[in-house]
């Protein structure tokens, strides 16, 4: 095995341990801790796709702004150490996340996934001979080159419409929580 494969394969571990840790856990903080460690692991798989960017905004907003976040409302809180009261929807709810995991596996096994040697890249020693190197290796710097920049390209130019949008909804969200925290305030 490669380093590589080790070390996906150990993120991919802690990663399934750590996101079943979250939704069993009693103790809601401690479901927050492993919720950290969730989007650590995230950040390392991005790592591992050689999305730098991605990782360090992963980090940053998710493990830094995000769960900060979460921890403090744990915080503040009452009655934070009971934990989750057992209720009778546990089993529906068992069963429906089964039914999506069957729905997202079959999903994975019927998709065309695109595949290097179907993009005309070659991606064995075999397939070298049959696809010109320089155009190989012309599509890897294409797609792993600079990804910032190409992020940058597909957030304002490809796709800004859609990211204009989302920016107009969160402020929306943000207004509304302000409009009724004061309305509480005056209520009390």
């Amino acid at each position: 095995m490669f380093p590589l494969d080790i070390a996906f394969w150990g993120l991919a571990a802690v990663g399934i341990v750590s996101a079943l840790a979250v939704v069993s856990e009693r103790d809601i903080f401690r479901a927050a801790l492993f919720l950290v460690v969730s989007f650590l692991v995230v950040a390392g798989m991005f790592v591992l796709l050689n999305a730098e960017f991605l990782a360090v905004v992963q980090v940053l907003v998710y493990v830094g702004a995000i769960s900060v976040l979460i921890i403090f409302a744990i915080m503040l809180t009452r009655n934070a150490q009971d934990g989750n009261p057992f209720n009778r929807f546990q089993l529906p709810a068992l069963m429906l996340s089964g039914l999506v995991f069957a729905a997202i596996a079959f999903a994975v096994v019927v998709t065309d996934w695109n595949e290097w040697g179907n993009l005309g890249f070659a991606v064995a020693p075999g397939e070298a001979a049959s696809v010109d190197p320089s155009h190989t290796e012309e599509g890897i710097r294409d797609v792993f080159g600079d990804t910032t920049q190409v992020i940058a390209r597909l957030l304002l130019q490809d796709f800004v419409l859609p990211m204009e949008a989302a920016s107009v909804v969160l402020l929306a969200a943000v207004i509304g929580a302000l409009a009724l925290v004061r309305e509480r305030e005056g209520e009390s």
